[in-house]
Order: C-alpha cells, then structure tokens, then sequence
C-alpha cells in the first residue's frame, strides 16, 4: 500500500464520521506510505455537461481550448485513480443515496474508451484491479437490507471499469442514540483494524 488515494464526500468535511474512519485506517500505516486526498466538496465538480461529454469524445488534438480545459478534469481524476495502490472512499449516506459530489466524481472517472468499453459481449473495464475500500456511514440501518440503495450500486459502477476488489466497513445507527452509535464506530474499527492487515499482508 504505497499509494493510496482518499476520496471524502462528507458535506461536515473532517468532522464526518466516514473521514474519521478513514483517518482510523490511515493512523497505523508505515511512513512510507504516500497519500493523496481529494476532498469532492472542495474539488468544484459540477453536474456533468454534454460539452464535457463532448470535449472527451472529440479527438485529443482537434480540441478547442475550452474542450481541453474541460477534458483535463476527468483526465487528472482518472490519473489519480490509475496511480494509486489503494483506494479509500468516504460515503455518508444522505436520503438514501450517495452524497452528490461523489456521483459528480463517478461520472468523471466513468469514461468509454478509457476506463470501460462496449464489447459484443458486452462492457468491460480497463482499469487493472485495486483495493477499494468504502466507508459507509449511515444513521439508520440498512445494511442488508432492500432500503440500502448504496452498496448495489457501489458494486456495479466499480466492477463496470474493471474494480472487484471490493471491500465495506459500515457504521450504522449512527442517529439511533450515543450508546448505539458509539457501538456501530467501535465495531467498524475493529473491522478497519482487521482489513488493513489483510491489505498490508
């Protein structure tokens, strides 16, 4: 785990609860490690457009200069995605779906011809397989359960452009009471704890 990519999509920044997990699995890693956070509610990713569909899809040196300043932006997003060993995504769940600006990400690194392709047989993703780990907050619970509308999701847009290494530490009950909500925390340390082992081995 040399390089490892953190993605937080908590609209309370560090104060939320998937970037102190996230913290929780970087607090024991070896010096060497180097990280690289981007943090989506200071990244500035709007909705997409279809001039920025337009600029991916228009060839690297017919493009305008605007096309080429848009197409930077998935272009670095993708990159940062392609370098790391690791990656660790934050993802609070907010009226039942992924924080906006995650999916603002998503669209972003979802790029045919670059990280998936249309085949006969169907899709299939181009980026070499990683570690990804997901932080998943929520103050309820759902895990396992018809309502969870993330982790499906999760699954499918990941295995699309070619991640299947997937793994899930889930804080539940977070809005259920101190006793609760300090016991969901402790628990998804513990499993931090134990899946950061397994990755480091």
């Amino acid at each position: 785990m040399r390089n490892i990519l953190v993605v937080n999509s908590s609209i309370s920044g560090e104060k939320g609860q998937s970037s102190q997990l996230i913290h929780s699995f970087l607090s024991a890693l070896p010096a060497s490690a180097k990280v690289q956070e981007l943090d989506l509610n200071q990244a500035g990713l709007t909705h997409l457009t279809m001039p920025e569909i337009a600029a991916w899809m228009t060839p690297e040196n017919d493009r305008s200069a605007d096309q080429q300043q848009l197409a930077a932006v998935s272009d670095g997003l993708i990159a940062q995605v392609k370098a790391a060993d690791v990656i660790l995504i934050g993802v609070p769940m907010y009226n039942f779906g992924v924080p906006s600006q995650l999916k603002a990400w998503f669209d972003r690194i979802a790029r045919a011809g670059v990280t998936f392709k249309y085949t006969d047989k169907g899709p299939v993703g181009l980026l070499d397989d990683k570690p990804v780990v997901f932080f998943l907050t929520r103050g309820g619970l759902y895990k396992d359960l018809p309502q969870d509308t993330q982790t499906p999701y999760l699954v499918n847009f990941f295995n699309f452009i070619g991640l299947r290494n997937l793994h899930f530490i889930f804080a539940e009950g977070l809005n259920m009471g101190a006793e609760p909500a300090a016991a969901a925390l402790e628990a998804a340390r513990v499993a931090i704890a134990e899946l950061r082992g397994n990755l480091a081995a």
